[in-house]
């Protein structure tokens, strides 16, 4: 079962409280990066190419949890830079649980026994753990050797404790389809809580600007790789709806605002991946946002992405439009 059904419940109500009251735009997953700081440089990553004075700042706090309520997702992913390395991370953590959201806690598992004893083991809270393909591509793509089996082990460790799991991968043109195949089939024994998976977006701050898929091969390659889970082989952690999109068999626009993001440098405009600027306040990013000038057939630079962070919104809305939606939906669940 990829998406708790307490969860899908909650995603739910909070999205037809949203239609009745006539909301058209609304946030369904607060992306917060309290910290740019990682231990890692990852290849496809740019968020550590950010000036060293950026890269001391930490988010407080108050800083944090006023995001929170500014925002009003029911999901917040945490984020980063390496989260774990944030001096308050496990205050944030029970701060947001505290208030009643579902987390998402993102990390490349490298500090991750050291907080064990610390996390609350809560139903609200879940370890994203990145991993990006077998031993040998994930060591590449973080570049550094051993990190692989450093995240495997942690994983075990964290589902013996009774954490919920999850594994964060993405795939990176010129992995193929039986090695993406291959990488799915050896974590299965894990028995992880889902897998989040997306294609690499290419943007200008990521130091390995060669090994991003475009938008027609993403659809291609994942029509291919999805097809063959019969039987729910793999559990994804998505909305069915989304994973149609991958395979290009849905034509859905880019809603960025399901999915803003929060860092030291304020709200992000429009997105996680695309750096237009950032607002003071939530209530400004959502106002003062030309929202019309995204999307990939509105901006050039959004041409290639079919990220998670502008289309799995557009997903859950979708799913929420009839009753055939809100079926299939359904089954993600059960």
């Amino acid at each position: 079962m990829a998406i708790p059904i307490k969860q899908a419940l909650k995603v739910g109500f909070y999205i037809f409280k949203q239609k009745i009251s006539g909301r058209k735009k609304y946030p369904l997953v607060l992306m917060l990066e309290p910290l740019f700081r990682c231990n890692l440089e990852c290849v496809g990553c740019g968020k550590i190419q950010k000036p060293n004075e950026i890269l001391k700042q930490n988010l407080s706090l108050e800083q944090c949890f006023n995001a929170v309520e500014d925002c009003g997702a029911p999901i917040v992913s945490i984020a980063g830079g390496e989260p774990l390395m944030h001096p308050e991370i496990v205050e944030i953590v029970k701060g947001l649980i505290d208030r009643g959201r579902y987390v998402y806690l993102c990390t490349n598992a490298l500090l991750l026994d050291k907080f064990f004893d610390k996390l609350p083991k809560s139903p609200l809270l879940t370890l994203s753990i990145h991993l990006d393909g077998n031993e040998e591509e994930h060591d590449r793509i973080v570049d550094k050797p051993g990190t692989y089996k450093i995240a495997v082990d942690a994983i075990k460790t964290a589902k013996r404790l009774g954490f919920r799991v999850t594994c964060n991968t993405t795939l990176f043109d010129g992995v193929s389809i039986e090695e993406a195949e291959s990488f799915f089939d050896s974590i299965e024994p894990l028995k992880i809580d889902g897998i989040t998976v997306s294609s690499g977006f290419q943007y200008p701050d990521a130091p390995d600007q060669d090994h991003f898929m475009g938008r027609n091969k993403t659809f291609s390659y994942f029509k291919e790789l999805l097809s063959k889970n019969k039987n729910k082989r793999w559990d994804f952690n998505h909305s069915p709806l989304y994973l149609e999109f991958l395979q290009g068999k849905r034509d859905y626009e880019c809603t960025p605002w399901g999915n803003p993001n929060y860092s030291v440098l304020g709200w992000q405009k429009p997105c996680y991946l695309l750096d237009e600027g950032y607002t003071e306040t939530f209530d400004q990013l959502m106002n003062e946002t030309d929202w019309g000038n995204y999307g990939h057939q509105n901006n050039p630079k959004c041409v290639d992405c079919t990220a998670h962070c502008g289309y799995e919104a557009t997903a859950a809305e979708d799913a929420s439009s009839n009753l055939k939606s809100m079926a299939l939906s359904l089954k993600a669940v059960f």
